[in-house]
């Protein structure tokens, strides 16, 4: 509820400060005495967007702040959805700097405007016959169907899993477009694929196969340089190893004299049994290495497959074109699974579909059984209110796709008068027929939900005698459960408020503002007795006012 309302420098009001209490509050005044200034100040609370205009004195800031008592409105949820400070006695401020720039606040939390206006509505409404064109829309038509037939939960869950279906339906949409594209390179990968896998590609292959190559392709020049270190190491007067023989006997001979001439000896000893070893190593060169054309044109053409190979993927070693080799194995695997991860996805589509139509239907069954009771509660409250021939036409209709709400196609059809065609709703009724409409969906709505604060501005306009003295009664009635504030005209209906305040203009120092104060019980009687016999009260206005206050 709306504890208390602070409106400083906004258009005709110099500074305002108003504490509101539950129930029924009556806001009266003279045309013109600045109810929609009131209310101007109030919709920037609301979220409505502000310019320089708005400012009283241009060259100060304005600021709006309201307070509202929110801790049997279960807004924890929101609050941590827009990211905002919850308390249970929640404070939002609007500032309109001198510069026209404006700035909003939440618990001192600086909000933007969306967050604002999300907010809002779920603590006040401002009705008033412009805002009856909501009566019209289908979402709200909608709302009044599911608060009676307390669909609250379905309707909770049923959001949640058709996200979840949406979800799936792109997931399966995205495998659909990317299964074409795949399609398109499935033979091309797969014939890259198989080239890689026929050319049984191994690490470091390539570096060896070109030493065999150069061998093989080079065989008669290397069994003439062999021969002839052959025959150097082992010619019989002049070898290498005849040679070395001859030097390591003579030192050996020296060595028994000195250290040194043994370090001679040794080494000499040792170059020799080195070079006995590459002499027997020439040997088994020699008697192994063959010409093999054979092998010579297999090697060739190794490397020739696999010099075209790295020339087409643009790579230089074999482990790259195995890494290739790799990547196409995966995308082939892929494009060759796809249809079994596409089947999953649409067995899961079916599996989510079977538990949205369960859950559709069981809200349809919920509000088809409600329809009848709304209508005649509708129905009942229209006849007090003036309008003994409305009726309503409200049928709902299970449609194939799931819409946000359901599955359900909503006709709200009504008719003014007897005998007449039902239509809609903006074309059936007039503005007075709407309002008064709309007062008796609130009423009932009063009693199913939590309704935020409700003002209704001059609703009334338009009726009289016993249709405002209901319409009162209605407004009394709702307040019950929730704060209620009628802007009203009409004395039958002032009269019934718990509070009562008075909107009015009054200069000073020349120049004129607005206020608004809360009136005792005498200032009541002289008001109402005003709004029945005008400034110049008789003593039958003033028993009247004292009558209906009674």
């Amino acid at each position: 509820m709306l504890t208390s309302l602070s409106i400083k420098n906004y258009a005709l009001i110099d500074n305002l400060q108003v504490d509101f209490n539950n129930g029924f509050s009556i806001i009266t005044g003279e045309t013109g005495a600045g109810k929609s200034i009131l209310l101007g100040g109030l919709s920037l609370i609301l979220g409505k967007r502000a310019d320089l205009s708005s400012l009283k004195n241009t060259e100060e800031k304005c600021v709006i702040e309201a307070v509202f008592n929110i801790s049997n409105y279960k807004l924890k949820a929101l609050f941590k959805a827009e990211d905002l400070d919850y308390e249970d006695e929640t404070i939002i401020r609007r500032e309109i700097l001198p510069s026209g720039k404006s700035r909003a606040f939440v618990n001192d939390s600086p909000v933007n405007l969306n967050s604002l206006q999300v907010l809002s509505e779920r603590l006040i409404d401002i009705h008033s016959q412009h805002e009856t064109l909501q009566l019209t829309s289908n979402e709200f038509q909608f709302q009044i169907i599911d608060a009676l037939a307390n669909n609250e939960a379905e309707l909770q869950t049923y959001k949640v899993e058709l996200k979840a279906y949406k979800t799936l339906k792109k997931e399966l949409q995205e495998l659909l477009n990317f299964q074409t594209e795949a399609i398109k390179e499935h033979d091309y990968n797969t014939f890259l694929l198989n080239e890689l896998v026929e050319a049984k590609l191994v690490e470091g292959e390539f570096e060896l196969l070109e030493e065999e190559y150069e061998t093989l392709n080079n065989i008669e020049g290397i069994k003439e340089k062999l021969s002839e270190a052959y025959q150097l190491l082992n010619e019989e007067s002049v070898g290498v190893l005849s040679t070395l023989k001859s030097l390591k006997n003579t030192l050996q001979k020296l060595s028994t004299f000195s250290s040194k001439y043994e370090d001679l000896f040794n080494r000499v000893n040792s170059s020799l049994i080195e070079m006995d070893d590459v002499y027997a190593e020439v040997d088994v060169l020699q008697e192994n290495l063959e010409a093999d054309p054979n092998r010579l044109a297999v090697v060739d053409a190794k490397l020739r497959l696999l010099h075209n190979l790295m020339q087409k993927h643009v790579v230089t070693t074999i482990s790259e074109l195995i890494e290739i080799k790799n990547q196409l194995e995966e995308k082939v695997a892929v494009t060759e699974n796809l249809d079994e991860t596409i089947q999953n996805k649409r067995l899961e589509i079916e599996a989510k579909t079977e538990v949205l139509n369960g859950i559709s239907t069981e809200i349809h069954n919920k509000r088809s059984k409600i329809i009848p009771e709304l209508k005649a509660q509708l129905e009942t409250i229209l006849a007090s209110l003036g309008m003994p021939n409305a009726q309503f036409n409200i049928e709902i209709v299970q449609v194939d796709d799931f819409l946000p709400n359901g599955k359900d196609d909503l006709s709200f059809l009504f008719s003014a008068n007897k005998g007449g065609n039902f239509n809609e709703l903006k074309k059936a009724a007039s503005g007075g027929e709407l309002s008064r409409i709309m007062l008796a969906i609130k009423s009932v709505l009063a009693k199913y939900i939590q309704l935020p604060t409700i003002m209704f501005d001059e609703i009334d306009t338009g009726v009289s005698g016993e249709i405002s003295n209901k319409m009162g009664d209605i407004m009394l009635e709702m307040s019950k459960t929730m704060q209620v504030f009628s802007i009203t005209h009409l004395p039958q209906i002032a009269a019934k408020g718990h509070s009562h305040f008075k909107v009015f203009k009054e200069d000073v120092n020349d120049v004129t503002q607005t206020n608004l104060v809360k009136l005792n019980h005498d200032e009541r009687i002289v008001e109402i007795a005003q709004m029945l016999g005008g400034l110049e009260m008789s003593s039958s206005a003033i028993a009247h006012a004292k009558e209906l206050l009674n």
